[in-house]
């Protein structure tokens, strides 16, 4: 359309789906995108050197590079470009490390409605920034020449002599404080701030004049301003000083930070949400293993503090056989919760009235198609064991795979995706992997993402390889033994990193079977 907005856009992210995703959502909202995903640092450094670029959005947790690694890699550059984190579940305390270590914003996965509005705030706030710079440069060079791009600056930008008399207000002052820049010609700061802080700028000023030391509000500091009405609001102010026809001045730069602070509470309420979910998803975990003659059967889930969203189950299936399902829902809250629930007891009616898994994926996906989008789905993995000829047979969902280990500990049998995540398109026929025959002393592992993906640190993934060498080495222990000694070895490697996302397993042991 010809009123799309252009939008050079890198992704940071190993799912192209979820790149996709991405980029559908900015179609959506009037921009017209241009992209490229990359995976590794050499990929982004590589893309920065190419071309220019408008945004970046970055996944927090890739298998060979993550979020703060990238950011770190685009302030080398000295590109000033918006970095956007885009992730399934970091908890609060990473997200404010994030936004402290230089990142501008972060939207959850599941809440992607917020993306677009981010995006054109940050792009809106660069061209601040970039006015800002170059604004600050040609003052240097000629006094008011260059007041225009003041003028067009998104941030209040203020003029003021060594009195703290306002010689120059830009047209945003009448936006964020609510006068006309010609009310504050020859007006006192203090006019646009509440009492209890008029004066400490001025003399904030005089220390500087007398002593050359500049106080801690010269570099970008939260504090309160008043508008016109009297109110009073949160700003962010910096503050630098120039020479102009052999007389100082003082600029300052104030942006309303109301948006931001209105966020923070936001994060603070989905704690509770977070409270809640938590108790639905306890619910839905089974209470003890299935009885299956000649098989040892465990699993666990291990909550990190802040997100919730995987779930485990064994199901009751016709002719003797055992469902072991293994699924995650992206976002975290009451509404994943829900779907979580909803996705059970549709497995779990399914799973009493059907053989064929890729037919009980089928159904599941065409009820789940009205309940779900782009923005929330759920993944899973289904495996059904049959005792009566000692199959394994499954279906993938969009889910990681999962391993069937042989008594040597060679693998056996990757359990690879069959099909996406249900429910993102309503007439999909999901098909069931060929079925294998199980022998004594196989060892069938599923998971979540977050064994793989817990991180170090040094921001290093624990691995697959490290995750099937902890079960070699545990295979002789009993299922639910393995399942807890994966769990151990990945907490003694994140170490005293905070758990980022749930930990999910379910092991099946052939402990020896008659033919």
């Amino acid at each position: 359309m010809s009123d799309t907005k252009p939008l050079q856009v890198l992704i940071i992210e190993d799912s192209e789906f979820d790149a996709r995703m991405l980029v559908n959502m900015l179609r959506q909202g009037d921009y017209a995108p241009a992209f490229q995903r990359v995976e590794t640092a050499a990929e982004l450094q590589a893309a920065l050197q190419q071309q220019p670029w408008d945004v970046i959005l970055a996944d927090y947790n890739l298998p060979q590079f993550s979020a703060p690694e990238a950011l770190k890699l685009l302030q080398a550059s000295k590109l000033d470009l918006p970095f956007i984190v885009v992730s399934g579940g970091i908890g609060e305390d990473t997200a404010v490390a994030l936004m402290k270590a230089g990142a501008h914003d972060y939207v959850m996965k599941g809440n992607l409605a917020r993306l677009v509005p981010a995006v054109e705030r940050e792009l809106r706030e660069a061209a601040t920034r970039r006015a800002r710079r170059e604004a600050e440069a040609a003052l240097r060079e000629s006094e008011f020449r260059y007041r225009l791009l003041w003028e067009t600056a998104s941030d209040a930008v203020i003029l003021m002599d060594t009195e703290s008399r306002i010689r120059f207000a830009n047209p945003a002052v009448e936006q964020v404080f609510g006068y006309k820049p010609e009310e504050l010609i020859e007006q006192k700061l203090a006019l646009l701030q509440p009492e209890p802080l008029q004066g400490a700028h001025l003399s904030g000023m005089r220390h500087y004049l007398l002593t050359g030391v500049k106080g801690a509000n010269w570099r970008a500091t939260e504090t309160t301003g008043r508008r016109k009405d009297g109110t009073e609001f949160p700003i962010e102010v910096s503050f630098s000083d120039m020479e102009l026809q052999g007389q100082r001045f003082f600029v300052g730069f104030v942006r309303d930070i109301t948006e931001r602070k209105l966020a923070e509470k936001e994060l603070l309420e989905n704690q509770e949400q977070f409270r809640v979910a938590r108790e639905i998803q306890q619910r839905l975990f089974p209470k003890s293993a299935p009885d299956l003659p000649g098989y040892d059967v465990a699993g666990a889930t291990y909550c990190a503090e802040e997100t919730g969203g995987d779930y485990y189950d064994y199901l009751p299936m016709l002719n003797g056989c055992v469902g072991l399902v293994v699924a995650d829902v992206t976002g975290h809250g009451v509404g994943p919760a829900l779907l979580m629930a909803e996705t059970r007891a549709y497995l779990r009616i399914l799973a009493r009235n059907r053989e064929d898994l890729g037919d009980i994926l089928t159904r599941i996906n065409r009820s789940l198609a009205e309940d779900v989008d782009f923005e929330r789905f759920v993944t899973l993995v289904l495996a059904k064991i049959d005792p009566r000829n000692h199959s394994l047979s499954y279906c993938n969902a969009g889910h990681p795979s999962g391993y069937l280990l042989d008594p040597q500990g060679n693998v056996k049998l990757r359990l690879a995706r069959t099909g996406p995540p249900p429910g993102l398109q309503a007439n999909l026929n999901y098909q069931s992997a060929p079925a294998i025959t199980l022998a004594p002393g196989d060892l069938l592992l599923l998971m979540t993402d977050g064994v793989e993906e817990a991180l170090s640190a040094t921001n290093e993934f624990f691995g697959l390889e490290r995750t099937l060498d902890c079960l070699r080495t545990n295979a002789h222990r009993p299922a639910r033994e393995i399942v807890q000694a994966l769990y151990q070895a990945v907490n003694n490697f994140v170490g005293s990193q905070m758990q980022l996302d749930d930990l999910t397993a379910l092991v099946l042991k052939d402990t020896g079977h008659s033919s």
